[in-house]
């Protein structure tokens, strides 16, 4: 690891540890508390994406060699005095995407409140991704056989327009539009789930100050336009074509405001926005197909790349760099 690239990274895990949900909104975790500290712990697992590190058990090799010059100083930074099991940071990555997602909605809030980002249009979007080893064919999956070891068999069938079906999970996606184009918030469900099904969820913790979401067909969803609307504050956007004769006079102002000059306006930021947002992030973490099996430690790994590119891309913001979203180039090797 280059100097530059072991400095943005201490820098890069200090970061983290000021970012976490307040304290009035945390619910108080039954049993026995942590030995290591969430934040800790999340140190942790991005200096194994920074490091490109494929397992848990690299990471914990990385960070158990005393002749390696910088694994003392990432150690400090990452908060640790002793060095946790490697089972440790099995049993942790299975249960962080919680506060991950949490840390997501702080980093968003954040964004705006030093007006990197407006959060006046927002866009929405998914996309699936690959399950790491084989396919379950859905012959077997009914009848719960699992013909061959490798399989996740928490991953499910999803269809894409684009793509036809995979077999694996689904990021969900909101960002902001404009001059910079950063999550804003996330989820991770298994790809069966439908983008409508997610909104609600999605859509809970953005940043005040939306007016207006751009979404494609599949959230063409009467009650999600009433949540959005009556609970969220803004206004859905999304391709609604379909008029017939008993078709009500609410929808149809739906159409009219699509079909009108704003509306379109609107809804074209969604194509150069999110779309390009969650191309970028696959194309730099490299995701597709997806690095872990299982569910729970596939939505730790992809909510903490997501809330890694948020970070990176606020670091770059407060060092004045040219172009933020510029970020391949800065991580380890």
């Amino acid at each position: 690891m280059s100097s530059t690239s072991e400095s943005i990274l201490i820098s890069i895990l200090y970061l983290i540890g000021l970012i976490s949900w307040p304290e009035s909104r945390k619910k108080k975790k039954r049993g026995r508390p942590y030995v290591y500290h969430p934040t800790v712990i999340l140190r942790c697992f991005v200096v194994r994406i920074w490091l490109r590190l494929d397992s848990n058990r690299a990471l914990h090799d990385f960070l158990a060699m005393e002749c390696y010059p910088y694994n003392r100083k990432i150690m400090k930074a990452c908060g640790l005095t002793s060095l946790p099991d490697r089972r440790t940071f099995d049993r942790r990555l299975s249960t962080v995407s919680v506060d991950i997602k949490e840390r997501i909605a702080v980093m968003a809030a954040l964004f705006v409140k030093e007006t990197f980002v407006d959060p006046y249009i927002v866009s929405v979007d998914s996309t699936l991704l690959k399950a790491k080893g084989y396919v379950w064919h859905k012959s077997s999956m009914i009848k719960r056989i699992v013909p061959r070891s490798g399989i996740d068999i928490d991953a499910r069938w999803g269809f894409s327009h684009t793509k036809g079906w995979i077999f694996g999970y689904k990021l969900h996606i909101t960002s902001s539009t404009g001059s910079l184009i950063v999550p804003l918030s996330a989820d991770f469900t298994q790809a069966d789930v439908q983008d409508n099904q997610i909104y609600s969820t999605i859509t809970s913790s953005l940043p005040q100050g939306v007016c207006y979401m751009a979404a494609d067909s599949g959230y063409d969803d009467h009650k999600l336009y009433d949540l959005s609307i009556h609970r969220r504050g803004f206004e859905l956007v999304c391709p609604v074509s379909e008029i017939y004769n008993h078709t009500s006079s609410d929808r149809l102002q739906l159409i009219n405001f699509y079909d009108s000059e704003l509306g379109q306006a609107i809804y074209s930021w969604r194509g150069i926005s999110v779309e390009p947002l969650i191309k970028h992030i696959k194309g730099v973490f490299k995701i597709d197909p997806l690095p872990v099996g299982g569910y729970q430690k596939a939505a730790g790994i992809v909510l903490l790349l997501v809330l890694l590119y948020q970070i990176i891309v606020y670091y770059n913001c407060k060092t004045r760099k040219e172009y933020p979203k510029a970020i391949k180039h800065m991580l380890g090797s």
